[in-house]
């Protein structure tokens, strides 16, 4: 029940009935409502801002445990890095060193992902950086762990040819050289007889007489045989894994270009033909295109002892013989 309210009057010096109109009765409302709103308000900000509801407090108990589940991600994607790493340099150095094989190329196996951007979808979050990096990581292992996977598919390929590889290499001399001291001029800087200046010698001298018997010093294909300015009767021969070998100023050649050779086959005798100042047999080993020292490919007739003395007599100083 609605209180009766008085007020005094000071005229009259009595109380009279207070008498609420409409429009105090309309104000008053808007008065407590506006105050009730405003108080509202404060109280959701407040409690938006700096209080949680039960929901925000196990979402963010849910992001917390999964940004350290992310972190414990990443640590463990660093430790397959290092083994990736470990993967890579054995098999650069161990296995692909042992079947002859090139070294894949850095910028091959550090290959980055191209294209559009990647990681778009991560972005706007809080955790981005967090997501975008693991991420990134995650896609160079796997292009690393591809690269390494097509590396040993090649390394096995070579290890189940590995007999066809040992026969192919040049591994004798290429004429019958029981005297070491036979060899003319080795591989390395010398002077030229002609011209009497010192250049670069890509190859060894055998000295031999006219007629000596010239042997093939690995299995292969002739691409070469025929004349050659300055080194005369010449024959190259392909031994597949990256490897050719040239034979020059022959006084005969027994093969032919396209014809299948074996170690030890006679391919010629020994001569006197294009640019040389005696009877002797110029021989070449080229790995990739690049000139090699021969001595480094005549393990299958050497001894340790034979070895060594024959790259002791290589850094004298001496003359070639073409």
């Amino acid at each position: 029940m609605t209180k009766i309210k008085y007020k005094f009057n000071k005229k009259s010096l009595t109380f009279e009935r207070a008498r609420v109109t409409f429009k105090k009765r309309l104000l008053y409302f808007f008065t407590h409502l506006s105050t009730g709103v405003v108080f509202a308000a404060v109280v959701l900000i407040i409690a938006y801002n700096f209080l949680d509801s039960p929901k925000e407090k196990a979402q963010k108990r849910e992001i917390e445990q999964m940004t350290l589940q992310y972190r414990i991600l990443n640590d463990q994607l660093d430790r397959v890095t290092k083994l990736i790493a470990d993967l890579q340099d054995r098999d650069d150095n161990i296995y692909r060193v042992i079947f002859e094989a090139e070294p894949i190329p850095s910028s091959v196996r550090q290959a980055g992902i191209g294209g559009v951007d990647r990681y778009e979808k991560l972005k706007g979050y809080k955790n981005s950086e967090l997501l975008i990096e693991t991420q990134k990581t995650m896609d160079k292992i796997l292009g690393q762990l591809y690269i390494q996977s097509k590396s040993f598919d090649e390394v096995f390929d070579l290890a189940k040819n590995k007999e066809k590889m040992l026969v192919s290499i040049p591994a004798i001399q290429p004429v019958s050289n029981k005297d070491l001291r036979r060899i003319g001029s080795y591989f390395g800087s010398r002077t030229d007889p002609f011209y009497k200046v010192y250049k670069f010698h890509e190859g060894i001298d055998f000295s031999a007489s006219v007629g000596t018997e010239v042997y093939a010093t690995g299995n292969g294909t002739v691409v070469e045989a025929g004349r050659n300015a300055g080194y005369g009767n010449e024959i190259i021969i392909d031994h597949g894994y990256s490897y050719k070998t040239t034979y020059a100023h022959l006084s005969r050649m027994f093969v032919k270009p396209g014809q299948k050779i074996r170690r030890g086959q006679i391919i010629g005798y020994v001569g006197n033909t294009g640019k040389s100042t005696s009877p002797h047999l110029h021989y070449e080993v080229r790995k990739n295109g690049i000139a090699v020292n021969p001595i480094y490919y005549f393990f299958n007739d050497l001894t340790p002892e034979e070895f060594q003395m024959m790259l002791e007599l290589s850094s004298r100083p001496s003359q070639t013989m073409d």
